[in-house]
């Protein structure tokens, strides 16, 4: 290929890039808010963490794989805690931090984030099983979901948790009903949907009206008429011998970048509780405002510093209390993401490389090239782009290149024409099968939401510190899939 072809393809490949992409330049650079911090380039340009080359846990983990970095993890928990407390310590004294263990979970993980000061949300028995074997306490835990059936709310408490976040009066009734027959009370919040539309993907955009998540301020209850399922929850939590009412609860959503749904939802959920505690002379010791801050998945996206977070909410729910004359309860946040999702990268490596030519949009009879770099893994450890349009970047790992860029679509080994990791990127041109491929942010709801599609075995989970890196989730084998295949 000529210099002169290059060029050409770099311009025409600037042609089908989004207009999010930024135009092509260095394709080594690592933009810090994508990486862990202890991620860089070593001299040779070999991508390393905590200083292990990438090469080196190839050979001694294979592809793909998760790299994640404890130091980082733990920073970042620790940031969200100090920050929040400072903000509001004049309000309520801090905040709880629960860690939204679905964007990533092991026993492991539940351990730093114990050993941090946070606490742990989970939605289902399985979750609450890792919370169980990592030796966490159950006051420090709460169980979300929309269905928990009778043997998860069994098992909330058994373990004594501190919170069950009841979704709808049906699941409060049954919550009410196994701890009456147990002689216990539950520690219950009722979560709502306070009707914020969040700026971010409808699949994950949990606070609007026509979703299965949380009762209603809006809609009339039909079994208790003039009230809102809201209120009908809570006068019913109030009124039932079994449940401990500890307050509301509401998550708008996740990778929201925007400061503004979160503070309308706080000023309603404040409202109503302060409605809620005069009309029933009672005092609700906590309010929840959930989580879903956004992470950097690609160079334009701006997540905001915790600290900015946490001191904007912190002036909204202290005007607010303000205006209503009340006292603030107790409150909590549940970050996952913003926690996880950057400490960990995807390791891949590359195979078969296509190049195409596609039609430039509004442009007839012009064409430009797009490569295809297929690497080893795909939706089968990384399903968020097939669900949810997800954007990703990736750098070639093992070296550095001075060759041009070319868009390029990174896409996985799986038999789906939707099995694409990394939608548009610009790659150096002299990519070549064998080489690494690092696919940052891969930390929350990559590995959680990996699956065995065609029968592809999940990967494994290093954990790296101070220049060693070891197991903590071990990758799956062929040995694993078949041993629950009962055919002779």
């Amino acid at each position: 290929m000529t210099d002169t072809t290059s060029a050409v393809q770099q311009i025409a490949g600037a042609e089908l890039a989004p207009a999010w992409l930024p135009a092509a330049g260095d394709v080594n650079e690592l933009v810090p808010a994508m990486w862990a911090h202890d991620v860089e380039r070593g001299p040779n340009g070999e991508v390393t963490i905590s200083g292990i080359p990438v090469s080196e846990l190839k050979a001694q983990f294979g592809t793909p794989l998760f790299v994640m970095s404890e130091d980082d993890f733990r920073a970042r928990a620790r940031t969200f805690k100090t920050a929040f407390d400072q903000a509001f310590k004049d309000i309520c004294g801090g905040v709880d931090v629960y860690y939204a263990g679905k964007a990533f979970l092991s026993t492991e993980v539940a351990r730093w984030v114990d050993s941090e000061g946070l606490r742990l949300d989970t939605c289902s028995g399985g979750e609450l099983a890792v919370a169980k074997r990592a030796g966490l306490s159950g006051a420090n835990l709460g169980l979300h979901g929309n269905n928990k059936s009778s043997a998860e709310i069994n098992r909330a408490l058994d373990m004594g948790l501190g919170r069950i976040v009841v979704d709808s009066l049906h699941e409060l009734a049954r919550v009410a009903d196994i701890a009456g027959a147990r002689g216990v009370k539950a520690n219950v919040m009722l979560r709502l949907t306070p009707g914020v539309h969040a700026h971010t993907h409808e699949s994950i955009a949990t606070a609007h009206e026509d979703q299965k998540f949380g009762l209603s301020f809006i809609a009339e209850d039909p079994e208790a008429p003039g009230m809102s399922a809201a209120e009908a929850a809570a006068k019913l939590a109030v009124e039932s011998a079994s449940i401990n009412f500890l307050g509301f609860h509401a998550h708008i959503g996740s990778q929201i970048f925007e400061a503004e749904g979160f503070e309308i939802a706080a000023r309603k959920l404040l409202a109503f509780t302060n409605e809620i505690q005069n009309k029933y002379s009672i005092t609700l010791p906590e309010l929840d405002l959930g989580g879903g801050y956004g992470i950097a998945y690609t160079a334009v996206d701006t997540p905001r510093p915790a600290a900015e977070v946490a001191e904007a909410m912190a002036a909204v729910v202290r005007e607010t209390c303000a205006q209503l004359g009340m006292s603030c309860p107790r409150l909590s946040i549940e970050p996952g993401r913003a926690i996880v999702g950057s400490t960990t990268f995807t390791l891949y490596e590359t195979g078969t490389l296509k190049t195409v030519q596609v039609e430039v949009d509004g442009q007839e009879d012009v064409t430009a090239p797009r490569r295809y770099v297929s690497v080893d893994g795909g939706m089968s450890d990384n399903a968020r782009p097939v669900l949810y349009d997800a954007d990703y970047s990736a750098v070639v790992a093992n070296r550095s290149s001075i060759a041009t860029p070319a868009l390029s679509r990174v896409v996985g080994k799986h038999c789906e024409s939707g099995d694409i990791v990394v939608r548009d990127v610009y790659l150096p041109n002299d990519v070549a099968a064998g080489d690494l491929l690092a696919v940052p942010g891969t930390g929350a709801y990559c590995w959680a939401l990996a699956s065995n599609y065609n029968y592809v075995p999940r990967p494994p989970v290093v954990a790296v510190k101070n220049g060693t890196a070891r197991l903590i989730v071990r990758g799956e084998t062929e040995d694993d899939l078949l041993a629950r295949d009962l055919g002779a």
